[in-house]
């Protein structure tokens, strides 16, 4: 058999787990490529715990270099341009050839987008915010502490609701909650909409009940670094001495100049396949965007990344080797709501659910939050 090139662009969670599964389901005459920007995975949940000193980076950073040693090839650099027709990626000033691509670059996070937003606060999804809010939380003792979500659609839609809890629990440990108000923004009508209005109260009432004032259909249009306050397009505004955000999220440049993303800015692919317009191009992740029936996208989420990984990689292998059948992604999905104070909530459901997606809120408990610190040691341990 002559053998194949699969090339994998991105090393977040749908990339990660496509490549492993495809250097465990091919044989070593077929090459597995994994192309990094940075070169690293980032376990992301992590994240919402190293801003309140319950992480350091070092536990859940790992090099993508460990791949090599199972026979994946990882090339460090940045895709500059994707020609899906020929399935051919440029990477910084080198050409790779593929005979399948997968497309998992993720999102491209854009503060810029929004005037003022990246000088006056933190951004909660990336490591160097992350690591701000941890140090700079500690000299909060008065004031107001808030987390935005800059635009729709954003990555994760449990995180800024996370981090508000979280930091509100903070905020009582060092026993200064009483002279800090905690609000949240959002231009969302209320905490993760595509879940239902059931899920969606449920997570209101957690937020609420600890005394966090929530603000949906607040969009951020300008933030005043100076005079630290936040301008939203209804003619309301609100101050500030600790800003944490989610910024706005777009698709990367490479993708949109490539012609793969349609008039959402978004990568279209078929719901299950995770197939692109392209043959033998497929894109799985936050680059993508899938349709659902209650008249909003999938939401752009880590899990959702692992099972559409799992899915492609099994199709790509059954093809080359003639062995097994195609994957197919089903819209099932979890995640944990951390609620502070060692404990979480859990959600599960069917987002491909009809007429709408049937979601459950599991109520917080210790047990959720503990079964969330072994879903990161095993992440870890198991893709590395």
């Amino acid at each position: 058999m002559v053998g194949k090139t699969v090339v994998v662009l991105g090393g977040g969670v749908g990339g990660l787990v496509t490549a492993n599964e495809l250097r465990q389901r091919l044989g070593q005459e077929h090459k597995i490529v994994l192309m990094d920007q940075e070169g690293r995975h980032i376990f992301w949940p992590s994240l919402l715990w190293l801003q309140v000193g319950l992480r350091e980076p070092e536990s859940f950073v790992r090099d993508l270099g460990l791949l090599e040693r199972k026979g994946i090839r990882v090339v460090k650099g940045r895709v500059t341009k994707i020609k899906p027709q020929q399935k051919v990626v440029q990477v910084d000033s080198t050409e790779i050839a593929a005979d399948y691509l997968v497309v998992s670059l993720g999102a491209h996070l854009a503060p810029e987008i929004v005037p003022g937003l990246a000088e006056a606060g933190h951004n909660l999804y990336s490591l160097a915010g992350a690591v701000a809010v941890r140090d700079q939380r500690k000299a909060l003792a008065r004031g107001s502490l808030v987390v935005l979500v800059a635009k729709t659609p954003f990555k994760c839609p449990a995180a800024p609701y996370e981090a508000a809890m979280l930091l509100d629990h903070d905020l009582r440990k060092r026993k200064v909650r009483d002279r800090v108000e905690v609000s949240l923004f959002t231009p969302e009508p209320g905490p993760m909409p595509v879940a239902g209005p059931e899920v969606s109260a449920g997570v209101k009432h957690l937020v609420e009940e600890r005394g966090i004032a929530y603000y949906p259909g607040h969009q951020v249009t300008e933030v005043d670094r100076a005079n630290k306050t936040l301008r939203f397009a209804n003619g309301t505004k609100a101050r500030f001495d600790l800003l944490v955000y989610i910024p706005p999220h777009r698709a990367p440049s490479a993708v949109q100049e490539a012609g793969l993303s349609g008039a959402s800015g978004w990568v279209a692919v078929n719901r299950h396949t995770m197939e692109t317009q392209f043959p033998g191009v497929y894109a799985i992740g936050d680059v993508t965007t899938i349709p659902l029936t209650v008249g909003m996208p999938l939401p752009k989420a880590g899990v959702f990344a692992h099972r559409q990984g799992e899915a492609v990689a099994q199709t790509i292998a059954a093809q080359i080797t003639g062995k097994g059948g195609p994957g197919a992604f089903d819209g099932h999905g979890e995640c944990f709501v951390e609620v502070g104070g060692g404990k979480a909530g859990f959600g599960r459901g069917n987002f491909y659910g009809e007429p709408k997606p049937a979601v459950k809120l599991y109520n917080p408990g210790r047990h959720w939050h503990a079964a969330k610190l072994l879903f990161e040691k095993d992440w870890l341990r198991r893709w590395f």
